[in-house]
């Protein structure tokens, strides 16, 4: 229901290659390190977005999405349920053209807002278990 099979196709093949991934920190025993690092693989340019504002992966991080200085395409959410929602919010208010909640993270109240402001969104999933799938 909130990852149909044409928006993700579009948010990882056309939506654009700059990817915000909230919730990026050094911390490799974490998901969000190592699905940055496939995001990368597949010629997605990583955007930290972390308080520490750590550079990961050899990208400079940042402590929110208003920090960042250029454009980015998708958002990528590794925070909780309980805090996905102001990010998404904050996705609508940069630009950005898509959001993604990772798995478990469910927010359906910000899914409709981030529709209702235009963008595709798909929650409760994970990029780089579906870009593979793309082949």
């Amino acid at each position: 229901m909130y990852a149909d099979a044409e928006t993700i196709r579009r948010i990882l093949t056309a939506t654009g290659d700059t990817w915000a991934v909230v919730g990026l920190s050094n911390n490799e025993e974490r998901a969000a390190y190592g699905v940055a690092d496939v995001l990368r693989r597949y010629g997605k340019r990583i955007v930290p977005v972390h308080p520490k504002a750590e550079t990961v992966h050899g990208e400079k991080g940042y402590a929110s999405l208003s920090d960042i200085p250029f454009p980015v395409d998708v958002v990528d959410v590794f925070v909780n349920s309980g805090l996905a929602g102001a990010v998404a919010d904050e996705a609508v208010g940069i630009g950005a053209k898509a959001v993604w909640f990772q798995l478990g993270v469910i927010d359906e109240e910000a899914y409709a807002r981030a529709r209702a402001a235009g963008l595709d969104m798909v929650m409760d999933r994970c990029p780089a278990i579906e870009i593979p799938r793309l082949g």
